[in-house]
């Protein structure tokens, strides 16, 4: 069939060949599609070309058009829309619409070459016709090829026009050694799409499972719903403008789109292990929360041992009046045991509303305070039976006490495990080879600087830049978030102060914070998200530790 000695042949061949390794390689689809109807118009030397998709089995999309000619290139990556309406496969009273031909090569799935357009029965090319009384062109021969995927459906047609002959330049039939070259051309167009159409309807349902997850860790605590979106958008924020940087220890750092994407993945997963955090713990607003906050419990065993110490009183009165009668000196007796019960029950408000307010989470309680608690857990309370207990028992003794935020070690452990839970989730996936780093990134941002961190004690150097970047962002989101019941929402100048002490601690990536600080991250992050009475002003010169 082919005439293996004609040079044009061969370098059709060789250039079929090349575009063949190029789609198998291409990602993005109008490039792709693009690639697909210039490749065919190269090898047959046709002067125009269509590229249509088919949608939903009912109707073919025009993709892209291009016209050496009429200078003509629509669609594809011109950004440029081909004002033309889908051609329907069917009519409006659903007989197959037969008389069109590129609806009919999809519908008979069969390629169809016609020498002359103006010759042609069976076809309606009234269109055509008017196209070219429009234009001044002649449009004259057609190749018309559906491209069929592996299960030999058609997902598209190839449409050339206008074969031109290379010594003459004459309009001429598309030959049949040039419809095999695009029809196999064709073939591997429509694996080609297929694959991308696979690849991207993969990466549609991983991209969507992972939001999922990020969406039922926000949902499982109504506290912390949001953070799991947050973070991504900050950690994207803080990587571009690191790869956009120029100067400084940074402006050699970049990643390429693969790698931004591994990035993105890693932050929407970072928080993964808190599908088995209980939410007892996760979500503990005080010192004293368990099902229920036990302050009230307190609150009630003030007032009744206020009414006991009362009872006490009046009791020990009567004794008084039966033993002797009424005289100055036990009436002295009985004012200053008034007078004593007052200073009590004063000092029980006062203890009550000092153990009201312990009980929410603080930066830093004071060992006077915690000492304070002890004294109060001390005091002596009778229960049903009258035997004397302590006003507190050691469990909440250890609570109130806890020096900073809501949670006992033990509960801090069981928080810091999910970052251990995190690990084993993320380390168990098997991973494509783009995406190989997700866990080392997702898993770092409770790492410190200087290897005081967890779950690893990584430092600095043991740590990648990307990594790094999450850290920052899991902090300042943390920091300024409105929706967590142990502490107020900070503004940005309160959260940047805190950061700036991190840095100088060495616990945050001090060029990363810099460049945090100097793009003004942190104001492009909270015009999005943060309530307007946290965007304060904000004065570089104040930030610990920044540098300039």
């Amino acid at each position: 069939m082919f005439d293996s000695q004609h040079p044009y042949l061969l370098k059709r061949l060789e250039r079929l060949n090349a575009i063949g390794v190029a789609l198998s390689v291409e990602r993005d689809n109008q490039r792709l599609l693009e690639m697909i109807l210039l490749g065919a118009q190269e090898i047959t030397n046709a002067d125009g070309g269509t590229l249509y998709t088919l949608h939903e089995d009912t109707h073919l999309k025009f993709e892209m058009m291009r016209n050496k000619t009429l200078n003509l290139s629509l669609g594809g990556t011109t950004g440029k829309e081909i004002p033309f309406a889908p051609l329907p496969l069917y009519l409006e009273d659903g007989a197959p619409n037969l008389t069109t031909i590129a609806a009919h090569a999809t519908i008979n799935a069969k390629t169809i070459n016609i020498a002359n357009a103006y010759e042609a029965e069976n076809f309606d090319f009234s269109g055509t016709r008017k196209f070219d009384e429009k234009t001044g062109y002649h449009s004259q021969s057609f190749l018309t090829i559906p491209m069929k995927n592996h299960e030999s459906e058609v997902i598209g047609v190839l449409q050339l026009i206008n074969a031109i002959d290379i010594d003459t330049g004459e309009i001429i039939p598309f030959s049949i050694a040039n419809q095999s070259l695009v029809e196999s051309l064709a073939s591997q167009a429509a694996v080609a799409m297929t694959n991308h159409s696979l690849i991207e309807g993969f990466k549609g349902l991983f991209e969507a499972f992972i939001e999922l997850i990020a969406d039922a860790i926000d949902q499982k605590s109504p506290y912390t719903g949001g953070h799991c979106r947050r973070v991504p958008e900050l950690t994207m924020m803080l990587a571009q403008a690191a790869i956009d940087t120029k100067t400084g220890p940074l402006k050699d750092f970049t990643l390429d789109e693969n790698e931004f994407y591994e990035l993105k993945v890693a932050s929407w997963l970072h928080d993964c292990g808190k599908v088995t955090t209980p939410e007892s713990v996760m979500d503990k607003p005080t010192k004293l929360s368990s099902i229920f906050d036990r302050i009230e419990l307190i609150d009630q065993r003030f007032e009744l041992v206020k009414q006991q110490a009362e009872s006490a009183l009046l009791k020990k009165q009567v004794e008084l009046l039966r033993n002797r009668a009424l005289d100055k000196d036990l009436e002295a007796e009985f004012v200053q045991m008034e007078a004593e019960l007052r200073a009590f029950k004063l000092q029980c408000d006062l203890d009550r509303e000092f153990l009201r307010q312990s009980n929410f989470g603080s930066e830093s309680m004071t060992q006077e305070d915690q000492q304070r608690v002890r004294e109060i857990g001390m005091m002596e309370i009778s229960d049903s039976d009258g035997r004397k207990t302590t006003f507190l028992s050691e469990d909440e003794v250890y609570n109130l006490s806890i020096v900073r935020g809501t949670l006992t070690v033990e509960e801090r452990e069981i928080i810091n495990n999910h970052i251990d839970v995190t690990i084993s989730m993320l380390e168990s996936l098997p991973y494509p080879r783009s995406l190989i780093r997700v866990p080392e990134y997702a898993c770092g941002h409770h790492e410190h600087m200087d290897g005081s961190g967890y779950p690893r004690g990584l430092t600095r150097e043991q740590m990648s830049v990307p990594a790094r970047v999450m850290g920052i962002a899991d902090i300042f989101e943390a920091l300024t978030s409105k929706d967590r019941p142990y502490k107020r929402a900070q503004t940005l100048s309160e959260s940047l102060n805190i950061l700036g002490i991190m840095k100088i601690n060495h616990h945050i990536d001090p060029d990363l914070f810099d460049i945090f600080v100097r793009e003004k991250i942190y104001l492009k992050y909270a015009e999005q998200f943060l309530e307007p009475e946290q965007i304060d002003d904000v004065d570089h010169t104040k930030i610990p530790g920044y540098t300039h």
